[in-house]
């Protein structure tokens, strides 16, 4: 793949490191299923920041089986505060709940909310829709123990980053179509969303962290035999909806180097047709996930902030 000239960056977030800087090393299917078992023994089960108070617990999935959630609070309990639930990114096929916890920190010094988040089935061991169904099945678990998390009801959230954020738009639809739970905001940062990856920011895409070759890799592995079929579900690829009316408010931000620019862009673009409130920022110089890898810089404190 092309070089990429990294003199169309940002300044200050050119020095990538951690997780961004290993993916392109590790996104086989086999290198995927090996970071994830490694996951599992170094980081699940552990909560980093001594502020939060963590707990894990199983539900039970329809068929019987069962799906590991995390709860987050704050160390000084409130009630009636918000209910968020969280969906972490990783290209649909790798990643734990843990992974996100700066992110959750950050909504709970701000709000006080109360934060589930799902230890969904990765693509690599499960396509679509596992992933999506276990999701909806801790936004069912979160509604209906509402009083015992002490979260408003009518006040719950749901959001993610990356595949965490197409996820998210994909439980928004799902939720409303069925009527089941009136979800009162989502937050969708960055999302994957669009499978067919044709649109100009999409293709030929060489940029660091996430790619075209990385992008194509992760709807083959989200979406197995579907995938580039006329088969592919509007729940698995939320840009695929045509009607986007009755959605919650949204709020979100992209990068302008990276791949999910232009479909991130044509989302909004619908919702805010569609008469749903929008609140979305595109950060220039920026690439995908810059706001998580290199948290310190200028551009990556406003996004948090915003």
């Amino acid at each position: 793949m092309m070089k990429f000239d990294e003199e169309l960056l940002d300044p200050e977030i050119r020095n990538i490191s951690g997780l961004g800087k290993i993916l392109p090393y590790i996104y086989s299917r086999r290198g995927c299923k090996l970071f994830n078992k490694i996951l599992k023994l170094s980081l699940v089960g552990k909560c980093v920041n001594k502020d939060l108070a963590y707990e894990q617990r199983w539900i039970r999935r329809k068929d019987g089986s069962k799906l590991r959630i995390c709860i987050y609070r704050p160390s000084e309990t409130k009630t009636d505060v918000p209910g968020l639930l969280w969906i972490h990114g990783g290209g649909y096929a790798i990643g734990a709940p843990e992974l996100d916890e700066v992110f959750i920190q950050k909504f709970i010094e701000k709000s006080h909310c109360v934060v589930v988040t799902p230890d969904y089935r990765c693509s690599v061991d499960e396509p679509y829709p596992a992933a999506l169904e276990d999701c909806y099945t801790a936004l069912l678990w979160m509604k209906h123990n509402a009083d015992k998390l002490g979260i408003r009801s009518n006040q719950l959230f749901v959001g993610g980053d990356s595949a965490g954020g197409g996820l998210t738009a994909a439980l928004s639809l799902y939720a409303r179509d069925r009527e089941t739970v009136n979800i009162a905001f989502q937050i969708p940062l960055y999302p994957m969303i669009d499978d067919r990856m044709n649109t100009e920011s999409a293709m030929n895409n060489y940029a660091p962290v996430w790619n075209s070759k990385l992008n194509y890799k992760g709807w083959k592995y989200y979406l197995a035999e579907d995938f580039m079929t006329s088969k592919v579900s509007k729940y698995a690829a939320p840009a695929r909806e045509t009607d986007y009316s009755n959605l919650p408010p949204t709020c979100t931000f992209v990068g302008y180097l990276e791949p999910f620019r232009d479909e991130t862009i044509k989302y909004i673009e619908n919702l805010k047709a569609a008469g749903v409130d929008t609140y979305f920022q595109v950060y220039d110089r920026c690439y995908h996930g810059f706001d998580q890898l290199s948290p310190e810089s200028k551009v990556a404190k406003e996004a948090t902030e915003f």
